[in-house]
Formats: C-alpha cells, sequence, structure tokens
C-alpha cells in the first residue's frame, strides 16, 4: 500500500493546484473582458490560425486541445452561431475555418494573452530560474513510460 502524502507533499500538491487554476482563470478572465473570447474560444481559434493557417479537421483539433469529440462539437456549435468558425465535410470528417470575426477577435485577443501571462505568470515568478522552471513544466507534460 502507499504511503500517505507528507504535509509537505500534501501542501505542495495544493499550492500547485491553486496557482495553476488562478493563473488560468486570471488570464482567460482578461483575455474575455478585453475580447469577448472565452478561454475555450481562444484555445480553438489559436491553434486553427497558427497550427492550421487558418482551418483544421476536427479530429486533429481536437487531439491538440486533447478533448473529447462531445466536447469540442458543442464548442464549435456555439462559435459557429456566433460567426467565428465554419464547419464543413471533407473527405469522410469535418473541415474547421476561421471565419472572419473569428481572426479579428484573435488578433485583438493575442496582445492581451501576452500581457495577462507576463502580469499573473512572468512578472510573479521573477527571481525564478524560468530555465528551471519550463525544465519542471516539462517533465510533468511527458506521458508516463508504459509498464511493460
Amino acid at each position: 500500500m502507499t504511503a500517505p502524502l507528507t504535509e509537505q507533499e500534501q501542501d505542495l500538491w495544493h499550492a500547485w493546484k491553486v496557482a495553476a487554476d488562478m493563473v488560468r482563470q486570471r488570464v482567460a478572465e482578461d483575455i474575455k473582458a478585453g475580447s469577448g473570447l472565452s478561454d475555450q474560444d481562444f484555445g480553438i481559434l489559436t491553434r486553427l490560425v497558427e497550427m492550421g493557417g487558418g482551418e483544421l479537421r476536427q479530429n486533429d483539433l481536437g487531439g491538440l486541445l486533447q478533448w473529447d469529440r462531445s466536447r469540442l462539437s458543442h464548442q464549435l456549435t456555439r462559435m459557429e452561431s456566433r460567426g467565428l468558425v465554419s464547419r464543413s465535410a471533407v473527405d469522410g470528417g469535418v473541415l474547421v475555418r476561421v471565419l472572419d470575426e473569428g481572426a479579428n477577435l484573435v488578433r485583438i485577443a493575442r496582445p492581451i494573452h501576452a500581457a495577462a501571462v507576463r502580469e499573473h505568470l512572468l512578472q510573479r515568478t521573477e527571481g525564478l530560474e524560468h530555465a528551471t522552471l519550463m525544465h519542471a513544466l516539462e517533465r510533468l507534460s511527458v506521458d508516463r513510460p508504459s509498464s511493460q
């Protein structure tokens, strides 16, 4: 049986959760206030623009976001109704395209996003070695090796 977390381990775990949630929430709030885009809208639109040149297959977009089909489909339906994206059937799949309104809002949101990340993450971690922090985050993001 695995031993329970020590008090220090438990404190670290809770601090990690609170900090990560707060930074994401603050960045999302700034983007929403300045552009009207939700965190989900911004995530989808930036991936379409930056990784797909304005369009991606829906399955590929879901993989990039690590979202299940249902979640992505519902979000895209909401975005379609607001004129941010369009979807069309192609070769056994669905192609998602950024529309002019979506592209315009991404242009507005990008500098807001940059300023928010600097304010809520980078400036608050000044004095820490960002390369060390990046290394730790990369280690946390790697898939666990499969058991053999």
